[in-house]
C-alpha cells in the first residue's frame, strides 16, 4: 500500500511539473501574440514565457497569476513610444484622490495576481524620453490633454507617464536579475502588494524628470537586496496613501544608489503606517539630497526603523527625520528610530553637478545645511538613537552668505504644512545637526568633522528633552 501511494505521489509531481511548461517568445512577435502566451500560461498550472535573444517592441503587457517572464541574456523588451499603447491599472480604491503622484499605467502591469515573476539577464527598456516627449507634444496640440500638466516645469504630469512595472494588489512577486532602463516616469511601482522579492536588479532610470527607481506603496513583507539604482529622483521610496494601510516588514539591504533626490526615502506621501523597516549595507554615491530621509507629514506612524551600515559619499545630506502636519487631522508619530554605523561625506558644491538631470536647487542664499531632526510644536519625535556616526562637512560658511545667530534660533520657521525636505527651514544656525521638538535622543560615538572652518556650532537644539551624548566629538 505504501509503494502504491508513493507511485501516485510521484505521478502527481510529474504531472504538475509537466503542466508548468515553458512558452517561447521569439523576436518579431507583436504585443497581442505575447499577451496570448501569458494568458495561456496562466490558464494552465502556470509556467514561464521565455524571451530568447533579440529585440521585442511591445506595448503594455499584463502579467497573470502563476506566470514568470524569463529574459534570456541578450533579450531586450523595448516599450512602445505611443501613449495610446498604455492603459490605466486601477489602484486600491481606499487611496482615493491622494494617488496623484503615482502613474496607473505601465509597460508591464499586474492586478490582483499571485505567484508572478520576472527573471533572467535581459533588459527592459521603456524608451521613456521619447514616450514622454510624445505625450508632451500631444498635450500641446490639443490631441491628448493632460489635466495635471506641470505648467511651472513645462512637463507632463506623473499620471500620464507610464512606469516600467506597475504591480497592484499582488502576492508572491519576484523580480530578479534583469536590467531595467529608461521609464517615462517612475521605474518599479508596487501598490498594496505583499510577499515581494526584488533581487540583483540593475535599474537606470534617468530618461526624464521625476524618475524614481523603486516605489513601495502600502506594501507588506518586502525584501529589496543586491540592487543597483541610478535614478533622476528618489532611489528607493516608501509611500503610503491608505490611512488604514502602510508599509510593514520591509528589508532593504546591500544596495548601491545614485540619485538626483534622496537615496532612501519614507514619504512624502505618508497617510498610513511605516513599521518594522530594516535597512542595511547601503552605498550612496553622488546623491543630491539625503542618503536617508524619514518623513511623516500626513498623519503616518513611523516606528521601529533600524538603519545600519550606510556609507554616503558626495551626498547633500546624511540624514533627515521630519514629523510635520501637511494634511489630515490625525497626528503623525515618529519614534523608535535606530541609525547605526553611518558614514557620510558632504561636499561644498552640488553632488550631482555632472548629471544631465539635476535636482532642483533652493531659491535662497544659504551655507551648507546640517542634518535636521525636527518635529513640530506639541508633537515631538520620540526615542532616536544615533550610534557610530561619522560625518565630514566641508565648512566654509560665511556670515555674508547667510546668518542666523544663536540668539535668533527661535526665528527658524516651523513650516508644519510644507513639503518635507532638509532645506525646508532656510538657513540654520548649526553645521552638523539641527535638533528640534524631540523627546529622547541619544548620540553615542558620534564624530562630526570639518574640512575647513565654520563659524557655527556643530549642534543646535531647541525644545529637546532627554538628549544624551556619549563619546561625542566635533571639530
Amino acid at each position: 500500500m505504501k509503494r502504491f501511494s508513493l507511485f501516485f505521489v510521484i505521478l502527481l509531481l510529474q504531472v504538475l511539473v509537466a503542466a508548468a511548461r515553458d512558452y517561447h517568445a521569439v523576436p518579431g512577435m507583436d504585443t497581442g501574440t505575447l499577451q496570448d502566451l501569458i494568458d495561456k500560461a496562466s490558464r494552465g498550472s502556470g509556467g514561464r514565457v521565455v524571451f530568447s535573444q533579440g529585440r521585442y517592441l511591445i506595448g503594455q503587457l499584463e502579467l497573470k497569476s502563476g506566470v514568470e517572464l524569463h529574459l534570456e541574456e541578450g533579450a531586450m523588451l523595448l516599450g512602445s513610444t505611443s501613449p495610446y499603447d498604455y492603459m490605466p491599472v486601477d489602484a486600491k480604491e481606499t487611496a482615493g484622490d491622494r494617488l496623484k503622484d503615482n502613474s496607473h499605467r505601465g509597460l508591464i502591469v499586474a492586478k490582483d495576481a499571485k505567484r508572478i515573476a520576472i527573471t533572467g539577464k535581459g533588459i527592459i527598456d521603456g524608451q521613456g524620453q521619447v514616450l514622454a516627449l510624445n505625450i508632451d507634444s500631444l498635450h500641446h496640440i490639443g490631441e491628448l490633454i493632460d489635466p495635471n500638466y506641470n505648467e511651472r516645469r513645462q512637463r507632463p504630469g506623473e499620471l500620464v507617464r507610464p512606469t516600467l512595472l506597475n504591480i497592484v494588489g499582488c502576492e508572491d512577486v519576484r523580480i530578479e536579475g534583469v536590467c531595467l532602463r529608461s521609464s517615462a516616469g517612475w521605474g518599479l511601482s508596487f501598490n498594496s502588494c505583499r510577499d515581494v522579492v526584488l533581487r540583483n536588479l540593475d535599474i537606470h532610470n534617468r530618461a526624464y524628470w521625476n524618475n524614481d527607481g523603486i516605489d513601495l506603496t502600502d506594501c507588506r513583507n518586502v525584501m529589496v537586496t543586491g540592487c543597483r539604482v541610478n535614478s533622476a529622483d528618489d532611489g528607493i521610496c516608501l509611500k503610503s496613501y491608505d490611512p488604514d494601510g502602510g508599509n510593514e516588514d520591509i528589508t532593504i539591504s546591500d544596495c548601491e544608489i545614485r540619485s538626483s533626490a534622496s537615496a532612501i526615502k519614507f514619504g512624502s506621501a505618508s497617510f498610513g503606517a511605516f513599521r518594522r523597516i530594516q535597512i542595511r549595507g547601503i552605498r550612496v554615491i553622488d546623491t543630491f539630497r539625503s542618503a536617508l530621509a524619514i518623513e511623516s507629514v500626513d498623519g503616518a506612524t513611523i516606528e521601529d526603523v533600524v538603519a545600519d551600515s550606510i556609507t554616503a559619499v558626495n551626498t547633500g545630506n546624511a540624514l533627515f527625520i521630519r514629523l510635520g502636519q501637511r494634511s489630515g487631522d490625525r497626528k503623525g508619530v515618529v519614534r523608535h528610530i535606530r541609525i547605526t554605523n553611518l558614514t557620510a561625506q558632504i561636499p561644498f558644491g552640488r553632488p550631482d553637478i555632472d548629471y544631465d538631470l539635476r535636482g532642483p536647487e533652493v531659491d535662497y542664499f544659504h551655507n551648507v545645511h546640517p542634518a535636521p531632526i525636527c518635529g513640530i510644536p506639541n508633537n515631538c519625535i520620540e526615542d532616536v538613537l544615533l550610534e557610530n556616526i561619522h560625518i565630514v562637512y566641508p565648512g566654509r560658511a560665511s556670515k555674508g552668505m547667510a546668518y542666523i545667530p544663536l540668539w535668533r534660533k527661535g526665528d527658524v520657521p516651523e513650516r508644519e504644512e510644507k513639503y518635507p525636505e532638509f532645506t525646508m527651514f532656510g538657513e540654520l544656525p548649526s553645521w552638523g545637526f539641527y535638533l528640534r521638538h524631540i523627546r529622547g535622543i541619544t548620540l553615542k560615538n558620534v564624530q562630526l568633522a570639518l574640512e575647513a572652518d565654520d563659524y557655527r556650532p556643530a549642534i543646535v537644539e531647541e525644545d529637546v528633552e532627554g538628549l544624551i551624548m556619549e563619546n561625542f566629538k566635533a571639530e
